[in-house]
């Protein structure tokens, strides 16, 4: 079972894998440092966009935000493929699917437990060894002369590579930068993580509780409406941080040129939100504001996916996207001409809970198909359970308190198939699936996510302890092998026997990994090594001076 694997992902994109390893450049525009564009990243975690006001919630004012929003343009479709962190950052820093690349479950790799990651399940953390020639997408940008900042947060369910990043942790900031360089910084903001519903519920909060409008399929009670009143308050803690960094841009006199990206990584922070594959649970905010402002104060409702945001960089920087990529380019110089009919949606592990679900979205219906009816849409993920909203809705269901609509997620089995109306029923509380009237609708969305399964070889059939045996043999992640050297011209050339290895060098004191470009001069002293997601590095080749 195991062995076959990587066969089918060589039958099923073969094809891709091979135009991907065939250089480590793409195409690209030729463009001086003065042509290309400066790109800034404001990330919020853990956000749907119904409490923001542009898109007409008026509880609370976000200056900071709505002022970008005039400047730039407001994405009403926006989703994201994963409705939790980790495996939707390893969409978004790859273009691929995480259901392709094997970082589908939440989490895989844990740079914080020393090794563990979900010990009551027997999962170690691991790095999965994806498919040929995937890379995360900065490294293309620095091959190009820019300047990659990154921070705090990296969480993308595999080990970086150096390559991707010049700098990346809490100091990052464009301001490091050569002069004249241009640059692609994210800045990372967790206030408005779900955590912070629990850790800020004791904190000041900038809304009256009384006045907030609780969505349908939440009971109306002191509890929730507490917790909202947090999270709307986190959202005003959020916007006074990325006014903070607007400000230092507009110091600069860079805000007028840079293109700007503001959105979350997922849905919102509470139950049915975060983890589920209703909108509340994948809709995100997504803002762009272009170079000297242009389509400025306009509204964009095509569908776009985190797939499509590292092609789209890409494409904006003047670099072709490599044709591994699973996203297109929404925008700038190989902007693709056809709008998204549907984008597609998966849902696996959950910290210590399997909950296997896969789901395909158009502007008007959503499907969601279930692999274990038996397990609830409500799964008792215990890190979820800590928050006061979470508790409220466990005991009025269990004291048969709730509506219909908001027992529905909490019930201990659901539906195989379920099809909303999201046009008629934006909250997704009516299940068409079983109407006479719908079967060509529901055959139509069920025949398109199966097609989509086979075609990206959808890894999430495969048990993951399969995965990691195939993965980790031995249970170590496989190693690169050594770097071959070629000596001419006093000058040392490098070259790895993995084709879609990443090759980098730095002088010994120094802490940032340069990509190879060129052959180096023999007569420095430097280090150099090979990399790739989901391999230890290729042992250090060290160029020493006596």
């Amino acid at each position: 079972m195991t062995a076959s694997i990587f066969y089918r992902r060589i039958l099923v994109l073969g094809l891709i894998h091979l135009f991907s390893n065939c250089s480590e450049e793409r195409k690209v525009e030729s463009a001086t440092n003065d042509q290309l564009p400066n790109i800034l990243w404001l990330v919020a975690e853990d956000q749907s966009p119904d409490w923001f006001p542009m898109y007409g919630d008026s509880t609370i004012s976000l200056p900071h935000l709505e002022s970008l929003t005039k400047d730039g343009v407001l994405f009403t479709n926006a989703v994201s493929p994963v409705p939790v962190c980790a495996p939707a950052r390893s969409a978004i820093i790859t273009g691929m699917y995480p259901s392709t690349l094997g970082t589908h479950n939440m989490r895989t790799y844990n740079a914080y437990a020393n090794g563990g990651n979900q010990p009551l399940i027997g999962i170690p953390s691991y790095s999965p060894i994806v498919p040929d020639g995937v890379k995360m997408f900065p490294e293309y940008l620095r091959k190009k002369g820019y300047y990659t900042a990154n921070g705090p947060k990296e969480d993308y369910n595999f080990e970086k590579t150096d390559g991707a990043w010049d700098e990346s942790g809490s100091d990052r900031h464009w301001r490091k930068r050569k002069e004249g360089q241009p640059f692609f910084a994210v800045f990372n903001f967790s206030v408005c993580h779900e955590s912070q519903i629990w850790a800020r519920g004791k904190d000041s909060v900038f809304v009256d509780p009384s006045k907030i409008n609780v969505p349908p399929y939440f009971p109306d009670t002191e509890i929730v409406r507490h917790d909202l009143a947090v999270n709307y308050s986190n959202l005003k803690r959020l916007d006074d941080q990325i006014g903070n960094v607007l400000a230092q841009l507009k110091a600069d006199g860079l805000y007028e040129e840079t293109i700007i990206f503001f959105y979350g990584d997922h849905g919102g922070p509470f139950p049915r939100h975060k983890r589920a594959l209703y909108d509340t649970g994948l809709k995100v905010p997504m803002i762009i504001k272009l170079s000297g402002n242009e389509e400025s104060g306009t509204r964009d409702d095509r569908l776009i996916s985190f797939v499509d945001l590292a092609p789209t960089v890409l494409s904006l920087a003047h670099i072709e996207p490599p044709k591994v990529m699973q996203g297109k380019a929404q925008l700038g110089t190989f902007a693709t001409h056809k709008n998204l009919e549907y984008t597609y949606h998966s849902s696996d592990r959950f910290d210590e809970l399997y909950d296997r679900l896969r789901a395909v979205r158009s502007k008007r219906y959503k499907y969601i198909k279930s692999f274990d009816t038996t397990v609830s849409h409500a799964v008792p993920v215990s890190y979820r359970e800590q928050m006061p909203m979470m508790r409220e809705l466990r005991t009025l269901y269990h004291e048969n308190k709730l509506t219909n609509g908001q027992a529905l997620w909490l019930h201990a089995n659901k539906p195989a198939e379920e099809l909303y109306d999201l046009k008629k029923d934006p909250f997704e509380l009516t299940n068409l699936a079983s109407l006479p009237a719908m079967r060509d609708t529901l055959i139509h969305y069920r025949n398109l996510l199966e097609t989509w399964m086979k075609e990206t070889n959808d890894l999430g059939g495969v048990p993951e302890h399969e995965l990691i045996a195939e993965w980790m043999p031995n249970g170590l992640q496989p190693q690169l092998q050594p770097l071959e050297l070629e000596i001419k011209d006093s000058t040392i050339a490098l070259f790895s026997k993995r084709r879609d290895a990443s090759i980098v060098w730095k002088l010994p004191k120094d802490a940032i990994w340069n990509i190879y470009l060129e052959p180096i001069n023999a007569k420095i002293p430097f280090e150099a090594k090979a990399e790739r997601i989901g391999y230890r590095d290729s042992e250090l080749f060290v160029n020493e001076i006596e």
